[in-house]
């Protein structure tokens, strides 16, 4: 039985991009969640999906799929890196449905040649932490990637002690990152780069006709997605450029925390020491990568001298495309349309949230509640001359996010057996412009995480 229906166009690119991998088999696989809709989105049957949990353990392959690991290099922390690659993932291939093409792959699926020292394994609390993060950044309008399943492996695995492993089944619009355009650009590799450069036009360009286009839409995506996130107080905690898709979706949620207590300075990721993906960098980072995917299609480019020069005027357009899109996304979390005043009573509003610690959430929720602020008062006589629609604001902002307090409870409950309180925050998380009082809350002081951490 095909449980969906694969046309696996990446794993027919030059072999340079790319290793023919199989999983490694783990001894004893269970579903821990599936995602009935995104499944039936998929055009596949949730039943017959969950008749074969051995295909999202990696002990068995679907029906055409062609397994591969992706290979791609990236800057890390700024430094460069051309030794990386899906060292614990394996791209099943491209499932084909009504609502378009879309990569099915397996995150912690073992070892592959881009492993280094890595065990290629997954636990269970990184992967339930990004199957409820993803599915929140779904449910809250985001572009990003899914979880379609996830299953304990029935194995223990190593980290700072013996954990559960676990698998996630990862559906994106492609795993294509910027890091992958480098790889092979730092190689001199011109030929798997055109190929590359050419699959990637098909699939998520189909409009542009020069690198110029090209850069110029990847601005766009990432002003938006980036000016999204940060309306929601995300932090991804980990943009080196391979993790940054061509697609314009969110992926890897390692490091990623969404503040409770605002401060433009925020950083949680362990590994962050020196504050280069804090909350207010997220924008400059985004454009630093994308100078490095521009750079690396420059070989793609007929006139190559004049295409640098086009490409480094472009560059200072991403300040314009952000503070449009930030516009956009903080004007109605105060119920107002997107205006330059709408801008300055946003970052007046900000500004004394940062001066108390306010909650970046409930504050935007209980915009009618006073802050504590000798500011205020001016404050909110200029907001009501702007005559806010509070209906507009109570759409925009969410009562429920996935706290990281929260997040760590779930995990705990599940690595002891219990799997209640995930399946009632994902709930809560998937419905998050609901009231629900008991996940809205904000962390008391003994329940607030002050270090989030990668899954390797």
């Amino acid at each position: 039985m095909q449980l969906f229906a694969f046309d696996n166009s990446y794993a027919r690119l030059p072999a340079q991009l790319y290793t023919r991998q199989t999983a490694t088999p783990v001894r004893s696989p269970q579903f821990f969640a599936l995602n009935d809709a995104l499944a039936r989105d998929l055009g596949a049957d949730p039943d017959a999906l969950r008749a074969n949990v051995d295909v999202f353990a990696g002990n068995a392959v679907p029906a055409g799929a062609e397994p591969i690991a992706q290979a791609y290099g990236g800057h890390q922390f700024g430094q460069w890196n051309p030794g990386l690659g899906d060292g614990r993932a394996l791209l099943l291939g491209e499932v084909i449905s009504d609502k378009g093409r879309f990569d099915l792959q397996l995150k912690g699926s073992g070892r592959s040649p881009y492993s280094r020292a890595g065990d290629g394994r997954a636990g269970l609390g990184p992967v339930i932490r990004e199957y409820l993060v993803s599915e929140a950044m779904c449910a809250l309008g985001v572009p990003t990637t899914r979880a379609l399943a996830a299953v304990t492996t029935g194995e223990q695995i190593l980290r700072e002690g013996p954990v559960p492993g676990a698998i996630l089944t990862r559906v994106a619009s492609s795993h294509i990152r910027v890091g992958t355009f480098q790889l092979q650009a730092f190689r001199g590799d011109e030929q798997a780069l055109r190929a590359l450069y050419d699959h990637t036009l098909a699939r998520h360009f189909p409009n542009a006709e020069t690198v110029e286009d090209v850069v110029t839409q990847m601005m766009d995506r990432q002003a938006d997605l980036i000016a999204r996130w940060s309306a929601l107080g995300f932090i991804h905690g980990v943009m080196n450029t391979d993790n940054m898709t061509v697609s314009g979706e969110a992926i890897d949620y390692g490091p990623c925390t969404f503040m409770d207590a605002y401060h433009p300075a925020t950083v949680l990721s362990s590994i962050d020491r020196m504050g280069r993906y804090a909350y207010a960098n997220q924008p400059h980072i985004a454009i630093w990568n994308i100078a490095q995917f521009a750079s690396s299609l420059v070989p793609m480019a007929p006139d190559q001298d004049a295409t640098v020069d086009r490409l480094n005027a472009m560059m200072g357009d991403f300040v314009g495309l952000y503070r449009s899109a930030w516009i956009r996304h903080f004007a109605p979390k105060l119920g107002l349309p997107p205006s330059d005043q709408a801008e300055s009573l946003a970052q007046r509003f900000l500004k004394m949230m940062e001066d108390i610690g306010a909650d970046f959430t409930l504050t935007f929720v209980n915009l009618d509640q006073p802050l504590d602020h000798q500011d205020y008062a001016d404050w909110r006589a200029d907001w009501q001359a702007a005559k806010p629609d509070l209906a507009l604001a109570a759409k925009t902002n969410p009562q429920v996010i996935p706290r990281l307090h929260r997040i760590e409870e779930v995990i705990r409950e599940a690595i002891d057996g219990n799997r209640a309180p995930f399946d009632a925050m994902l709930s809560a998380v998937t419905a998050p412009f609901t009231v629900n009082p008991d996940f809205a809350r904000a962390p008391e002081p003994h329940e607030r995480v002050m270090a989030t951490f990668c899954g390797t």
